[in-house]
């Protein structure tokens, strides 16, 4: 796996911070931030599932929709989007629709799945973003796991 950057560090803090916010308003917490090429922060989402009552309401998917208002989807491809844990198949799917061809993210989903003690039955896809991003009709660059004693540290006494 690629060593990251000093870039990548700021904008998986940032991501981390933003699932703090996710946290502090009553949602789990999870949050996503995109940079531009230069690194540059461009914009972050918290995940907002309890708050405003929607299942699709990840970070992710609330950063997505955020973005496809004002960047056009050329300018999203060469743009990197940091998660403070994997991205689900949903937030996966939504990321190759956007044109985003690099994510870093925090905690992998197995270990989202053992720190939520998620019961085996919980309505969810067991299926990596790797797995997603496979399909995808370009390369996407995966990093992660990365920092996780730092992701982890977001969910600590939440579950």
């Amino acid at each position: 796996m690629p060593t990251l950057s000093k870039l990548d560090e700021q904008g998986l803090r940032l991501a981390f911070r933003q699932a703090l916010h996710a946290r502090a308003h009553g949602n789990h917490p999870f949050g996503a931030a995109l940079q531009d090429a230069d690194g540059e922060p461009i914009l972050a989402a918290e995940n907002s599932v309890v708050t405003q009552h929607d299942v699709t309401g990840h970070a992710e998917l609330n950063l997505i929709r955020m973005a496809s208002r004002d960047i056009p989807v050329a300018g999203l491809r060469n743009a990197s989007l940091y998660c403070s844990s994997e991205p689900c198949p949903m937030c996966a799917g939504a990321i190759v629709w956007a044109n985003v061809r690099r994510v870093v993210y925090g905690l992998g989903m197995e270990d989202i799945y053992a720190v939520a003690r998620m019961p085996p039955d919980q309505p969810a896809l067991r299926l990596g973003s790797r797995a997603v991003f496979s399909a995808a009709p370009y390369p996407i660059e995966v990093i992660g796991p990365a920092l996780e004693a730092e992701a982890r540290a977001v969910h600590a006494g939440f579950w």
